[in-house]
């Protein structure tokens, strides 16, 4: 015994709730073109000035009539008194009368409802409608999307095509959104090689940098990569003041643990403030809170798995926040099991699985090997499968998944 107190694992949801307390959003506004939004955050509430649709329309193409004109059977004869195209304006419907009318067209004032044009039959300047229609039929009403002065999209909401849209149809042309969150990267280690270079004995590829660089990318954030840095104290304080000094979120994997090479953590105590904690997940246990200067820092696990699951369960809600995003927890759903497990592990665990269809419909499948170094589990794989500390799993029952569409876009 060498009478070090053991310190304890957090759960995830610990972990979260300390960082996320943490991280304040970035202040920072800038306007930008509404076509070139997509992925910013909303700053402030957005709000329309105008209603949406802004007159009655026509859902369809067909006649627009006066429901007291026609008799309780709907086949009725009636003169064409005009023809009213999209972003024209009809004349008021006389008695007696039907309207040509075409999708989206106003309606004219006295109409009270479309008949699509399946319903009637044409005859020169006359049409049969054949149908009754109530009141209403095939009309847009004025407002019944949007009504004006009222919010459209929240603050701290992600901006998706949908989104911009929605922005575009009340003529909003340019966006408040908050600037991009700009991440510091850099990589320790001797072993590590870029893709591309020749690997000596005992050399790994730096796989990490380009999934990190992918995931940090795909949120929009600024990324400013510092390389590989040599296992050295000096050269790690000074990669990390220099990405400190240009970011709001400083980023590595591996270099935080207990081993004379791992300069990383004692570069954070020389350099600023590092909390490392343990967490009760698998894989990617140890991580590294820290800051430096006005700049927070993460460190991920080493292990290639590890790192894209801990930036996916836990780093991403952080820069969500720091964006401004205020909902940061992944939704997922819940699947059947296809599979059953009867070594419970002591934490949460995330196996790479996939969606397969079975004989009891869609059903989760883990991939073989569950290693933290197998990068072939996230391709193979659509998701991750959470799996309850201390519980067997049994075939069929319905378990958590967390789709990579979800985590990683």
């Amino acid at each position: 015994m060498n009478g070090a107190a053991k310190v304890p694992l957090l759960s995830l949801e610990e972990a979260l709730a300390h960082l996320v307390a943490r991280a304040a959003p970035v202040p920072e506004v800038e306007h930008v073109a509404t076509q070139a939004a997509v992925g910013r955050v909303l700053a402030r509430p957005v709000r329309s000035d105008i209603d949406v649709p802004g007159l009655d329309n026509s859902a369809m193409d067909g006649y627009a009539v006066r429901c007291a004109d026609l008799p309780p059977d709907g086949d009725v004869l009636l003169r064409i008194s005009q023809r009213v195209a999209a972003g024209t304006l009809g004349m008021p419907l006389e008695p007696g009368t039907a309207a040509r009318i075409f999708t989206g067209a106003p309606l004219p004032p006295n109409a009270d409802a479309v008949v699509m044009q399946e319903d009637c039959t044409e005859t020169g300047e006359r049409v049969w409608i054949r149908r009754l229609p109530a009141r209403g039929l095939n009309v847009r009403r004025a407002g019944e999307d949007i009504a004006a002065g009222t919010d459209i999209l929240p603050a701290g909401r992600k901006l998706r095509p949908q989104e911009l849209g929605l922005a575009a149809s009340v003529g909003l042309a340019r966006l408040p959104v908050r600037r991009r969150v700009r991440v510091g990267m850099f990589f320790t280690g001797d072993e590590i090689v870029m893709a591309g270079e020749a690997l000596a004995p005992g050399q790994i590829y730096n796989s990490n940098r380009y999934a990190l660089a992918g995931l940090l990318a795909a949120m929009g954030c600024a990324i400013e990569d510092h390389g590989i840095v040599p296992d050295d104290l000096e050269a790690t304080c000074e990669a990390l003041r220099r990405a400190a000094g240009e970011s709001d979120l400083v980023l590595t994997s591996g270099g935080v643990s207990v081993g004379e090479e791992d300069h990383v953590k004692r570069a954070l105590a020389r350099e600023g403030r590092l909390d490392l904690w343990r967490i009760a997940i698998k894989p990617g246990k140890p991580l590294a809170y820290g800051q430096v200067g006005g700049a927070h820092f993460l460190g991920l696990p080493g292990n290639p798995v590890s790192a894209f699951v801990t930036f996916c369960l836990i780093a991403r809600p952080f820069i969500l926040r720091l964006q401004g995003v205020q909902e940061v927890a992944p939704k997922g759903c819940q699947v059947r099991a296809g599979f059953s497990t009867r070594k419970p592990d002591a934490r949460r665990e995330f196996l790479r699985a996939r969606i397969e269809d079975g004989p009891e419909g869609s059903i989760a499948m883990p991939y073989g090997n569950q290693g933290s170094g197998v990068l072939t589990s996230l391709c193979w794989g659509d998701g991750l499968l959470e799996i309850p500390p201390g519980r067997s799993i049994e075939r069929g029952e319905w378990v958590r998944f967390l789709p990579f569409a979800e985590l990683a876009g």
